[in-house]
């Protein structure tokens, strides 16, 4: 199990990266009409929050700071 348990800034930048793809996608169901376009968009920027999250690893952000 990891030392850090999350705690890390490449693990909280996904996460708020991710909220906002959900928080997007979810708009556009609620919208009437549906907007699948803003729906995709947010599905795209959930995606980008994993790409994040591995760049930032490789980057070293994903270390433990104690």
């Amino acid at each position: 199990m990891s030392d850090n348990h999350g705690n890390t800034p490449a693990a909280w930048t996904a996460v708020i990266v991710a909220l906002v793809g959900f928080v997007v996608g979810g708009v556009g169901l609620m919208l009437s009409p549906v907007s699948m376009p803003l729906f995709w968009v947010g599905v795209v920027i959930v995606l980008v929050a994993g790409v994040v999250f591995v760049v930032m690893d490789k980057a070293g952000l994903h270390q433990s700071g104690h």
